[in-house]
C-alpha cells in the first residue's frame, strides 16, 4: 500500500542564528559536522530554539556552547523561511553587537573569521544564501 507522504507534516525548526563581526569587519563562520543536516557546509553559528526560550536566549546559549562567547547584545538582522524537502527551517538571524570571549570551534568544528567580501566563496546551506547576499550588499 502506497502512503500519501503529502499528508505527513514536515518538521519545522526555529533556529537562532548569529552574525558575529570582529573589529576588522570579518564574519565568524563554522563548518557543520558529518552527522548534522547539511553536513560539511559552512554556517553562521547558532542552533535550535528550545521550548520556553526566546530567540536571544537561545542564541546566547548556543553561541556559548558552540563557539565559547558570551553574548551581551544582539539585534534583529533578518528572518528566513526555507524548505529543504525533508525539513522546514525558520532562521531568526541576529547581528551580535557585543560579546565577551574569543570565538572558536568549541566542539572541535572547523571555524574561522572570513572577510565579508569572501563569504560567497564558502559552501553554505541554501537557506543561508540570503544572509551572505545581505552582508555583501554595498553600504
Amino acid at each position: 500500500m502506497k502512503m500519501n507522504t503529502e499528508a505527513i507534516p514536515k518538521q519545522t525548526v526555529l533556529v537562532a542564528v548569529g552574525v558575529i563581526e570582529n573589529g576588522a569587519g570579518d564574519i565568524f563562520i563554522c563548518r557543520r559536522g558529518e552527522s548534522q543536516h547539511q553536513a560539511f557546509k559552512w554556517e553562521f553559528p547558532g542552533g535550535k530554539v528550545e521550548t520556553g526560550e526566546t530567540v536571544p536566549q537561545a542564541l546566547a546559549r548556543e553561541l556559548e556552547e558552540e563557539i565559547g562567547i558570551r553574548v551581551s547584545a544582539c539585534a534583529p538582522f533578518m528572518r528566513i523561511e526555507h524548505d529543504y524537502g525533508d525539513k522546514q527551517v525558520i532562521l531568526d538571524i541576529r547581528k551580535v553587537t557585543a560579546f565577551e570571549g574569543e570565538a572558536h570551534g568549541r566542539e572541535g568544528q572547523p571555524s574561522r573569521w572570513v572577510p565579508r567580501a569572501e563569504l560567497h566563496r564558502y559552501d553554505f546551506p541554501a537557506a543561508n544564501g540570503a544572509i551572505v547576499r545581505k552582508l555583501q550588499e554595498k553600504k
